[in-house]
């Protein structure tokens, strides 16, 4: 089944959600960064959040988050657009703490539990938006939970679940995103409050084959929920080899020559995706000479 998101309406629209299947997302950001069980877990919530996330911008708005914890993992930095599409990357891939007595995985370890989530908003403004919270548990959905009642004001609630199988593949990622509009009742407040505490773990829901609709159905109540769009989401970076060689052509011309004369050519590796890029001899004196031509 295809990675997708929804987002929603309900009870008249005093009640916003968003929903995700982000199960092909997340291995491919695992497979990307060769990553350990435990930072898969860390890595494909932050991209689930950080895509609905996206989702709540317009055009080529774009927003980054970067979870700043005291654990061996952390930075977990996560790019995102109105489009569907995000990219993120972590310090260190390779970590896989003691699970925790329940048997869950122990992603708070793995992030840190002091630290920051931070969200810059790029809407296309002369200054950014800017908000930060510190981080509440390092188990990521309660620090969006936390930072989106803090920083923009606005009660929510955040699910996010990875379940990693045998030979470290992704058997099902998604989660929520329920926001209460001004207008919102009691009454409704508390039979959200009563649907999430009896509801299962929202990996457990993707793994079952709980589709984003159903999932806000279990959570919103059945017939409550009014899809307004629907998107499909995948991991996609930004980075390209012309970009790269544009980069080398903003050094200091003296900085390409020890490039071509020291280490005989250039090796740069994308934080995003992983992927590797190599400029030869030659190609670093093409792009010297282009740069002479401006």
């Amino acid at each position: 089944m295809s990675d997708y998101l929804v987002k929603a309406l309900a009870y008249d629209g005093t009640v916003r959600a968003y929903a995700i299947r982000s199960t092909a997302m997340v291995q491919e950001a695992a497979n990307r960064h060769e990553t350990w069980r435990t930072v898969t877990a860390a890595l494909g919530r932050a991209l689930s959040a950080g895509t609905m996330m996206g989702a709540m911008l317009k055009g080529d708005e774009k927003l980054t988050i970067k979870i700043e914890g005291n654990g061996p993992a952390s930075p977990i930095v996560i790019d995102a657009n109105a489009r569907g599409e995000a990219r993120g990357y972590v310090s260190n891939a390779q970590v896989d703490p003691e699970r925790k007595a329940s048997g869950k995985l122990n992603v708070s370890e793995a992030v840190g539990t002091a630290g920051s989530l931070s969200v810059v908003k790029d809407l296309g403004m002369r200054d950014n938006f800017t908000g930060s919270v510190p981080l509440v548990s390092g188990e990521i959905a309660e620090d969006f939970t936390y930072y989106f009642a803090t920083s923009e004001q606005t009660p929510s609630s955040v699910g996010l679940g990875v379940v990693v199988g045998k030979d470290e593949v992704v058997e099902g990622a998604g989660g929520f995103i329920i926001q209460l509009m001004p207008g919102a009742s009691d009454e409704t407040i508390e039979k959200i409050e009563k649907n999430l505490g009896n509801m299962k773990p929202i990996s457990q829901l993707v793994q079952e084959g709980l589709t984003p609709e159903e999932i806000l159905e279990t959570i919103l109540g059945d017939g409550k929920v009014k899809v307004i769009d629907q998107m499909g989401v995948l991991f996609q970076c930004r980075c390209s080899r012309e970009r790269i060689s544009n980069a080398i052509m903003s050094l200091d011309k003296t900085e390409i020559i020890a490039m071509i004369e020291e280490d005989g050519g250039a090796e740069t590796t994308c934080h995003f995706c992983n992927k590797t890029y190599n400029f030869s001899k030659e190609d670093l004196q093409s792009i010297m000479e282009e740069k002479d031509q401006q």
